[in-house]
């Protein structure tokens, strides 16, 4: 099984669809505007987030800069153990997602969000491209934790 550092290259085009989605969001929408795409259910919506997921310590935009870089950083020091094939998407996910993300801590000083879902009357925080990596990252590597070909 290759390394997973042979797929840097998808990394950075997903890396480059969270940031080119996120300029059109900057562009295109007003903070805090929000456009319906199906009534009741999806939306696109200008927010900003210098915390965690859910806004979870916000304002710590500096902490979570470091916290990308440290994962970025054991991300490559690890790549060796990434041998079966959902490991090594869950890598390039999670590396893609943190580097879309760190880029908008970097360049704007928090993140931005513009996806959101309404269900009934509950509605999902917005997110973007990048956590929609981590997140399908995490459904890789839990697929590898209980699948039967561990290397």
């Amino acid at each position: 099984m290759t390394s997973p550092i042979y797929f840097i290259p998808l990394v950075f085009l997903l890396m480059a669809c969270d940031q080119l989605t996120k300029l059109l969001v900057l562009y295109a929408i007003p903070l805090f505007g929000t456009i319906k795409i199906v009534p009741r259910f999806f939306y696109l919506t200008h927010l900003y987030n210098t915390g965690a997921a859910f806004g979870i310590m916000h304002d710590n935009n500096r902490f979570f800069m470091i916290i990308s870089l440290v994962a970025i950083l054991l991300l490559f020091w690890q790549r060796h153990h990434f041998v079966a094939l959902s490991l090594q998407l869950g890598w390039v996910l999670l590396l893609s997602g943190i580097l879309g993300n760190l880029c908008d801590r970097v360049l704007r000083g928090h993140v931005v969000d513009f996806l959101g879902f309404q269900i009934w009357s509950y509605y999902w925080p917005p997110f973007n491209i990048a956590d929609t990596c981590i997140c399908m990252a995490t459904g890789f590597f839990l697929l590898s934790a209980f699948s039967s070909q561990r290397s």
